[in-house]
């Protein structure tokens, strides 16, 4: 009598391994999460008398190179360093540069937004990038995505409306008036600026998935040949500003490299995820990341949250419900 194995979809091996897996995505996911939602709480908490006391381009700059290096002792760890025996073709290596070239014009979109609008609205209208990465998401790439699943997104979006009115100060409108100015504003160029912005972020997050995706390598070589463009470009940047006030390391403590260690590991972590997971994920872990920062926030600067801070919570986890059932 011939005995065929339990080898079928409900086979204990193959559930153990879903649920092993789907612990790995879960703290992956949570670790993410917690990193992005921790920045702004960090940078706030290494400011002296307001001001923060270190040069930000050598931040991203020293993030990029920590980036590289971990993808370095990767791959030599892995013992994939026969790839790097002899140099790489330019076509192989040239679309690794994109995503260098779209992060580094975000970053000088981000600052030219601001004179033309103030932060809250910068902050309202950013969160259309998670419609521009949705469409562009399912266009390039060839994703359909169901019905429900636009709905999720749109709750997404909706949710980080929300979130930022909440932390809004509109009670006395008079006083922001005369004493502070016009709060809340935007011009037309401004508008259009934060609509190229979104577009840029999404597609550069689509495009790194795809090239990712679309080549069969390593991918603690393609972070080095990401990162390698990373460093070059805001190389330039960090040292085309070397007459600004602040020189290189000035004003790093323990938890300006607390930032950049966090920083250098969820690039890393991002290319996993559009490596082997979607570049929708993305938009939920910023979404989430927003909650965290507002908790912690609140723990550790002692900012007030609002009764309105628990729409955006429940619209947020109705989404995710909504898009990965």
């Amino acid at each position: 009598m011939i005995v065929i194995p339990n080898v079928g979809p409900s086979s204990p091996a193959r559930i153990r391994r879903q649920w092993v897996k789907r612990i790995q995505w879960g703290v992956l996911f949570g670790l993410m999460v917690l990193i992005y939602g921790s920045h702004a709480p960090l940078i706030t908490l290494t400011k002296v008398d307001g001001q923060v006391p270190f040069n930000p381009s050598s931040c991203v700059l020293m993030i990029e190179l920590a980036k590289l290096l971990i993808s370095l002792a990767t791959l030599i760890l892995t013992g994939g360093t026969a790839a790097l025996s002899a140099p790489p073709s330019l076509f192989l290596v040239a679309p690794y540069a994109v995503p260098a070239i779209l992060y580094a014009l975000n970053n000088n979109l981000v600052v030219l937004m601001q004179a033309y609008m103030d932060p809250s609205s910068y902050q309202v209208l950013s969160n259309l990038k998670i419609a521009s990465t949705a469409l562009l998401y399912s266009f390039c790439l060839g994703k359909r995505l169901r019905p429900v699943q636009w709905l999720a997104l749109g709750l997404l979006m909706c949710a980080g409306v929300f979130h930022t009115y909440s932390s809004l100060d509109l009670g006395d409108a008079e006083r922001v008036e005369t004493k502070e100015g016009p709060r809340l504003h935007i011009t037309a160029w401004g508008l259009f600026l934060v609509l190229v912005y979104c577009f840029v972020s999404g597609l550069a997050a689509v495009y790194t998935e795809r090239v990712l995706k679309s080549q069969r390598l390593p991918l603690s070589l393609q972070n080095l040949y990401l990162y390698v463009f990373g460093v070059a470009i805001n190389g330039f940047s960090s040292f085309a500003a070397v007459g600004s006030e602040k020189s290189f390391l000035e004003g790093y403590s323990g938890v300006v490299w607390a930032i950049i260690a966090g920083q250098a590991a969820n690039g890393l972590f991002m290319s996993v995820v559009l490596k082997h997971g979607s570049g929708i994920t993305r938009l939920f872990v910023i979404s989430c990341s927003m909650l965290v920062n507002a908790l912690l926030s609140w723990v550790i600067l002692g900012l007030q949250l609002t009764p309105l801070f628990l729409l955006p919570v429940s619209m947020i986890g109705l989404a995710a419900y909504l898009y990965y059932r």
